[in-house]
């Protein structure tokens, strides 16, 4: 399964790392990333695989959300297929 991760929040040192261990931790493959900041502002998306993780989807969405509130930021997973339908033009 593909997923999308967005994170958005001010940034500060760590987002990344603490966002890419967790998903290493659970088997998540990154398989592109996208990070900008502006004006402090912190902008990350990722593509990843969690066809490996033992996790369900559910479980790795809600996990990552606790994850943002621990840092700072707002951490929100969807599948591939419905960030796909929701951005279709």
């Amino acid at each position: 399964m593909k997923a999308i991760i967005t994170v958005l929040g001010t940034d500060k040192v760590g987002i990344i790392a603490k966002v890419c261990s967790f998903l290493a931790d659970r088997e998540i493959n990154i398989l592109d990333i996208s990070q900008t900041i502006i004006q402090g502002y912190f902008n990350m998306m990722m593509i990843v695989d969690a066809n490996n993780t033992k996790k369900k989807f559910d479980e790795l969405a809600d996990e990552l959300e606790t994850l943002g509130e621990e840092i700072g930021v707002q951490i929100k997973m969807q599948s591939e297929d419905i960030f796909k339908a929701m951005h279709r033009i």
